[in-house]
């Protein structure tokens, strides 16, 4: 990712530099002159709006194309569209400050000219579907002009300036329900009949039976639908690797009680209900930032974040504006988060705990749950490689389908951080591992290049204290994990358990990136028998060894010193020591098979539960 691409507003800044770019607003004007006519605040407010609606109009155009992408079973053409929307904000922030600089003189601008340039452009917002994204974009957009010293609420939105509650008056983003009017199941049948899709449902009816059952077996077995029961449906479905999702709450009085309803595609090309979701950590679990962007058509977000907010009260909106694709939104309010946060605590950074890693410094706030990563200027033995190398890496993960084991992280440049939250010890190691990432002013230590993820406890730490169940669980889970990347063309590289984090739900999720290499660019092999006896108890191995080579057999050396972890791993992962399994695995993904992978557990998928009413079984 280039660094322009990593900017949000207030303390962070653009790294490279341009001769182009006006470093100080210490003009006297009131307007800027654009080729023969003076310009306005309010032209300049228009053009970083028109600029901001153009990008909105192609995001969602290619959200809407994920329907298609469903209908027709076209996983590839899915992921290149996932990307490509990732990579649309860069392009659409670039081009408008080309507008800006080709036809406003802007190095003539000052600061009273831009304060009206933002309160003109706030103006504009009064009747806007998207304020807070177009605040978002303007930041954007001045931080790419000015210094940091500027990137404040006098000229930026560091605070937001224009509300969004009920943004969706005239058409909401969700739809009701009345099921005491005509009864439960016509109203099931009415909302998934609404469903806005080519394909056929394969058993309708039975589809609503297995629904209607498991409400009343295992869901909401005591429910008494009150006078005024009834229920919210977003009406845009959620769209993510092979599945559609409804997204809904029962309101049943004073209790809310959310749930999603996960439709795939069966063998005959026809849709079907697959799971009904009901609980807090499976809901949490589909909106987890270890997995790829949802695609959801709506003209207000931020509707949609105030509905998912008020069923996952945990997550934050910073989560929320992320899990819907809109990363740019989720970093501006992560970084108001923080400053609230730190205005709020008094806590010391500090280094992160377990073992240290050869290619990142890790960092943390105890009472926030996020970690700080930074590249170090050089690498321990035998790491290799460099800083861009790294991001190179980092950047692989944020456009790939992460399938639930990969963390996601926020990407920064220029990260002011004040001074006196510093413990010695950090500040120390900083300034020896990092010392060209580093920046001081009066008060604050500028980090030129962060990553920051949300924080997870390291395998190595949770199974020196986990029970026996625990550990067995844990070791399940990694490798699932390990599995389930290499089923998407990712090989972790690194296999120990620091580089892996327990989540809060207890699910494994792999971490580090700088070692992370393309499944096809791997090349598993076989250990070679020894040559002589000799030939074990020699220092160096006895048989050649390539860049990309990889020796299975070899995993076992740093995973099998608790015998409670061997025998997890022997029961579950034994086929992670063959060549042979990765091998199959490359054969499938250059076949071009896509895997299937569910969010929740194989026990809740309908088919599992009610065998009997699947006849392809």
């Amino acid at each position: 990712m280039d660094e322009e691409e990593s900017k949000v507003v207030g303390i962070f800044k653009n790294d490279k530099s341009d001769k182009s770019r006006p470093s100080s607003l210490d003009g006297k004007t009131d307007t800027v002159v654009a080729s023969e006519n003076p310009v306005s605040a309010e032209n300049i407010a228009v053009s970083i709006l028109h600029g901001f609606d153009f990008h909105y109009t192609h995001f969602l155009k290619l959200t809407r194309s994920a329907k298609t992408c469903f209908e027709n079973s076209d996983w590839a053409a899915e992921s290149d569209i996932i990307r490509d929307r990732i990579q649309l904000y860069k392009t659409r922030v670039s081009e408008t400050v080309e507008h800006l600089r080709n036809n406003y003189d802007l190095p003539n601008a000052d600061v009273q000219l831009w304060r009206n340039v933002k309160r003109k452009y706030l103006g504009l917002l009064y009747t806007h579907k998207q304020p807070e994204l177009a605040e978002t974009f303007y930041n954007s957009v001045f931080t790419w002009l000015f210094e940091r010293r500027y990137y404040h609420n006098d000229n930026i939105f560091v605070r937001p300036g224009a509300s969004t509650e009920y943004l969706d008056g005239d058409n909401p983003v969700y739809f009701s329900l009345y099921p005491t009017r005509g009864g439960l199941k016509p109203a099931i049948r009415s909302f998934l009949e609404s469903i806005d899709i080519k394909l056929p449902f394969a058993n309708l009816s039975r589809d609503i039976r297995l629904l209607m059952s498991h409400i009343k077996r295992s869901v909401w077995p005591e429910l008494v639908l009150r006078r005024h029961f009834h229920i919210q449906m977003i009406k845009s479905p959620f769209y993510r690797n092979k599945a559609m999702y409804l997204v809904g709450r029962a309101v049943n009085g004073e209790e809310i009680r959310p749930f999603i309803i996960p439709i795939l595609i069966n063998d005959q090309n026809k849709i079907e209900v697959d799971a009904l979701l009901t609980k807090s950590n499976d809901i949490a679990n589909i909106f987890s930032m270890a997995r790829a962007y949802f695609m959801v058509d709506t003209d207000t977000p931020a509707s949609v974040v105030t509905f998912l907010n008020e069923m996952l009260p945990t997550k934050s909106k910073a989560d929320l504006y992320t899990s819907i694709g809109l990363q740019k939104q989720g970093k501006t309010d992560f970084y108001r988060e923080l400053l609230h946060h730190l205005q709020h605590s008094d806590d010391l950074l500090e280094l992160a705990p377990g073992i240290k890693g050869m290619v990142m410094t890790v960092f943390n706030l105890p009472s926030y749950p996020y970690v700080f990563k930074v590249i170090k200027d050089k690498f321990e033995a035998p790491k290799t490689g460099n800083r861009q190398t790294v991001r190179g890496k980092y950047q692989i993960v944020k456009l790939h389908d992460r399938v639930g084991r990969m963390a996601d992280t926020l990407e920064f440049s220029y990260v002011a951080l004040p001074i006196n939250r510093f413990s010695d010890e950090l500040l120390e190691e900083l300034k020896r591992e990092i010392p060209s990432m580093l920046k001081f002013d009066e008060e604050n230590v500028v980090i030129r290049h962060i990553y920051i993820e949300r924080r997870l406890e390291p395998l190595n730490l949770f199974l020196a204290h986990a029970t026996d169940d625990q550990k067995a669980d844990a070791i399940l889970g990694y490798g699932n994990a390990i599995k389930d990347m290499a089923a998407v063309n990712i090989f972790p590289g690194d296999l120990l358990f620091k580089n892996f984090g327990v989540t809060s739900h207890g699910r494994v999720i792999f971490y580090d990136y700088d070692e992370i290499e393309f499944m096809t660019d791997c090349n598993f092999r076989y250990i070679p028998p020894p040559r002589y006896p000799e030939d074990e108890m020699a220092s160096e191995p006895w048989y050649s060894i390539a860049p990309h080579d990889v020796f299975p057999e070899e995993f076992a050396y740093f995973i099998f010193g608790d015998p409670v972890v061997r025998e997890a791993f022997m029961e579950h992962h034994s086929d992670l020591l063959d060549a042979d399994y990765w091998k199959n695995i490359q054969s499938k993904i250059e076949h071009g098979y896509y895997p299937d992978f569910y969010p929740y557990k194989s026990r809740q998928r309908f088919r599992n539960i009610y065998p009997e009413y699947y006849c392809d079984r």
